[in-house]
Formats: C-alpha cells, structure tokens, sequence
C-alpha cells in the first residue's frame, strides 16, 4: 500500500485522472465560489489591481526597447510577460531572421498544447506531490528579494534621470508609500481609536490608499516645481508596433521549418510555466491559508496552456511568468473564523469553538481586478495611471516585499540564528538542539541568494527549473546530513498532511510486518513436526 496521499503507479499511469477529478470538483463548487462576497474581497481585488497593474506597465516600457516595438504597454497590460521574450525577439532578428511575432506565435501554440498534454499525463503527481515546504520557504523568500531588487532599480532610474532634488524626494515618496501602507495595515489592532468599521476600512484599503496620496503628494506646494519620472503609457487602444493594425498575427506564414523551430522556444515556456504556476499554487494552498475547497492543479494547467496559445495568436505576451503575485493575493483574503471543535473533558465530549485564519474562497477579487484592468487599458484611464509617479511603484514593490516576507518562517528562524540560546523557545524533546535548525536555515537562505543571482543573467528562466532540482537534493540528499526528528520540526509536505519522515516510518512497519513470520503458521509447523 502507498503511503497516504500518495498515489499508486496504475492510477499515474491513467491519462487524464487528475483532469477528470478536477472538473467533477469544479461542477460541485463552481456556485458556491460565486456565493461569497463582502468588503474584504473588495479591498483584496483592489489591492491586486495595483500588484499586477503598476508592475506591469514597467515592463512594458522596458519590453517597448528589447522587442523593437513589437511588445508595448497595451499588450503587457493585457497579459504579464515572460523573460525569455528579450532572447527570443534577438534571436529572431539578429540569427534566424524570420519575423518575430509569427515566430513567437508558434512557440506559445507549442506550449499551449505542451501544457494540455502535462495535464492529460497527471504531471502534477509526478512532480509536485514531493516538494515540502523547505522548496516553498525558499521560492517565497525569492519572491521577496525580487520585489525589493526591482524598488531599487526603480530608484536607480530615477538617479539617473532626474535632478539630484527630485531623487532625494523619490526616495523619500518610495519608502513613504511603503510605511504609510504597512502603518494602515495595522488600523484593526488601533482599538480604541475609531470605529471599527473605519478601522477594518483603513486595513483593507491601506496599500491603496497610499499610492493615492503619494500619486497626489508631488503635485503640492513646491514639490510641484520638481521634475518627476511617471510610468510610460499607450495614448490609444492599439498594437505598439505602428505597422500592426490589430491584435491578430498572421502565423500560418511562416516557413514549416521554422514552424518545427519554435517547438524548443515552446518547450522552455512550458517547463517555465508549469513550475513557476504550480509553486506558486501550491504556497497558496499551505496550511496556513486552511483552504477547504479542493484544489484544481490539472485544470490550472489546461486553462493556462489555452490561454498561452490564445496569446500567440493575438500577438501579446503569454499570460504567466511575470512576479508571483498568487501568494499575495492569498494573503490579502486572510480573515479570522471561528471553528467548532470536539474536546475530550473528563470523559465527557464537549463542544469548543476557536479561532483560526483562513482565505476567502470565491471568484470575485479575481475577476473584479481582472474587469478593472480592461477598463484602465482604454486611454482616458490610462492616462490617470501616467500620474503615477516611478517612486510610488518603488515603494508598492517594497510592501510587496515586506508583506511576502513577514509571514515566511525562514525570517523567524534567521532571528533565532541572532538571539542568544538562553533566550532561544524551548524546542520538542525529540530537537537535541538548535545547531541543526540554524544550518538548516542558512542553507536556505545560501540557496535563495544563489538563484537569485541567476535571475539577473541570461538564465534567468530557468529559475523554476533550479527551484525544483531542490526537491530530490531535500529528499535523497539532506535527510543523510540532518537528524530526522529536525526535519519533523522544520519541514512537511507542501500538498498533503505529514512529513517525509512520516512516510519513510511507515513504509518500514509495513515492511517489517511482512519479514515478521505468521505465529499461526510457525505453531503449525512446530506441531507437524
């Protein structure tokens, strides 16, 4: 028998188990996650607009230059973008010489079926049923060094832009966004201060409200008077490239072999965007946000590969691959519920109710930001998000990075690398001490900065791929070099409930059980002798 939740090889081996598992779930669910709805997921699509708007049109500007035009503000801020489009648009002009957009094109339709047959082969079972929260600590804490990375080469553009008076204030507007965001998001432990509903507002609200003032502030007073640096938009609903009339690409021109030739492009999205979305999916389904719901990895999958193929087609960048704002978004829908529990008192079952922290389950922050996004494409609104000043998206990257980083045990446990043992908590009677749980930490706080170096190099996407080689060296090779009872404290599985050790423990009582003789049959062979 395998061990729980895992899944044996003749199931494996049945194309399209997981898909068909997630579209029963999904029948059974859909209408309850359009049933809950209240201020909280407000707030929360609000919130997510700006982490996926703002972003996104500072790549676009960077993305107008590395394609040649090809790839603007309009097309980014319909779908986020992919590294890898840089390399593929110079190989296209400067090797190859075949257009690019034809090219590109073919490569997403490539990876749009790659991603169905992913799917169609149970590839989640394959891959991501093994990764334990050591994988997921260290991709969370990536995510936080990349926020920060790009606020500083935000202000870095600044300086280089701008008289040294109005860096100073862009800077000063930068961590001013995110002080001012983090101080609101802590309205509801003000009480008594206000009423309850204005501090439950001020939480909720508190990164919007923020980038709206200082969107506001530069415009006061003789801060008027500074030159400034705003976020670079599209003045109609257009393709970038003044030669392309509309969002359509005619890719059945392109040569066969060249058509073949995109297969490798595609292959590489693909492996970037099954990992970079399962990991991600697989952060905001922890423990920690106490998700109900089933989960629906497969479906994600097929869902992500159409849409990858409907984006080649139209001519704009693929639809992942930007900064992993899932695990964000998952935050912002965290609320406080109260749970019924059956306790043992003296004998007798009594009834207790605790309190424990959840995420909202529904559809509506997703598809509220996502409708506020196609309207802020149209140019009278776009010109609103040209006020924004670059020193406020600094500073929405560092809450960003604050918010992703506060909840990361890695931070916690690097504390206790700082604090004297004499202060240290006291760990389980099984934990001999905590030599073990530091290495253990800084090993991952090593690993986090060495891929982190490779995202700022041409290999930067294959940044999934590096993520996941850490699950076998977690499974074959670190559990030879840290006690197993360590690992108990400090590790779990990421999709399902236990540790490996949990698992390895089983495994062998089964194994013993049958190298243990049957004391029926060794009675009858000592009768029968």
């Amino acid at each position: 028998m395998p061990p729980p939740g895992k899944p044996s090889t003749t199931s494996l081996l049945r194309p399209g188990r997981l898909l068909k598992q997630d579209l029963q779930n999904l029948r059974h669910r859909y209408i309850s996650d359009w049933t809950t709805f209240n201020q909280l997921i407000i707030a929360s699509a609000v919130y997510v607009f700006f982490t996926n708007l703002l972003p996104g049109i500072t790549f676009a500007s960077d993305l107008y230059v590395l394609t040649g035009k090809q790839w603007g503000t309009v097309e980014v801020v319909l779908r986020p973008f992919s590294v890898l489009a840089e390399n593929i648009y110079s190989l296209c002009i400067n090797t190859f010489h075949v257009p690019f957009l034809p090219f590109m094109a073919w490569s997403l339709l490539h990876a749009g079926w790659m991603h169905i047959l992913l799917a169609l082969l149970n590839a989640h079972d394959w891959t991501m049923r093994y990764v334990t929260t050591f994988t997921t600590e260290i991709f969370s804490l990536l995510n936080s060094l990349i926020y920060f990375h790009k606020a500083i080469q935000e202000l870095q553009r600044a300086h280089d832009h701008l008289s040294f008076a109005a860096f100073l204030y862009a800077v000063i507007g930068a961590i001013g966004t995110m002080m001012v965001a983090i101080f609101l998001s802590t309205a509801e432990r003000w009480k008594p201060l206000f009423h309850r509903y204005v501090r439950m507002g001020l939480a909720e609200y508190a990164a919007a409200i923020s980038i709206v003032v200082f969107i506001g502030m530069p415009h006061v007073g003789e801060l008027a008077a500074l030159d400034r640096s705003t976020l670079h938009v599209s003045t109609s609903f257009r393709p970038s490239d003044p030669e392309r009339e509309r969002f359509f690409v005619r890719f059945w021109e392109l040569p066969v072999e060249w058509v073949f030739a995109a297969m490798l492009p595609g292959f590489i999205i693909t492996v970037l965007f099954f990992f970079d979305h399962e990991v991600s999916s697989i952060i905001c389904t922890i423990d920690r946000y106490g998700t109900k719901k089933p989960s629906g990895f497969a479906w994600d999958i097929v869902l992500l590969g159409i849409t990858t193929a409907l984006c080649g087609i139209l001519g704009i960048p693929p639809a992942n691959g930007l900064l992993p704002q899932a695990p964000l978004h998952s935050e912002s829908l965290m609320h406080n519920e109260k749970e019924e529990m059956l306790i043992s008192v003296d004998g007798a079952e009594k009834v207790e109710f605790r309190d424990v922290k959840r995420v909202y389950e529904q559809r509506w922050s997703a598809f509220l930001h996502a409708g506020a996004i196609l309207v802020f494409v149209s140019p009278p609104f776009q010109h609103l998000l040209g006020l924004t000043p670059t020193s406020v998206l600094a500073g929405l990257f560092m809450f960003m990075g604050e918010q992703s980083l506060s909840v990361n045990p890695i931070l916690y446990r690097f504390f206790y690398l700082l604090t004297p043992p004499s202060e240290l908590p006291a760990l389980p009677a099984d934990v001999k001490s905590y030599r073990g749980i530091h290495a253990y930490t800084v090993v991952q706080i090593v690993v986090t900065v060495v891929i982190f170096i490779v995202t700022l190099t041409k290999a930067a996407p294959a940044f999934p791929v590096l993520i996941i080689i850490l699950v076998p060296i977690r499974l074959r090779l670190m559990n030879k070099m840290w006690h197993r009872e360590t690992f108990r404290f400090v590790d779990a599985w990421a999709c399902r409930k236990g540790t490996p050790e949990d698992d390895k423990d089983l495994l062998a009582g089964e194994v013993n059980e049958k190298n243990e003789p049957n004391p029926r049959l060794a009675g009858d062979a000592l009768t029968n002798a």
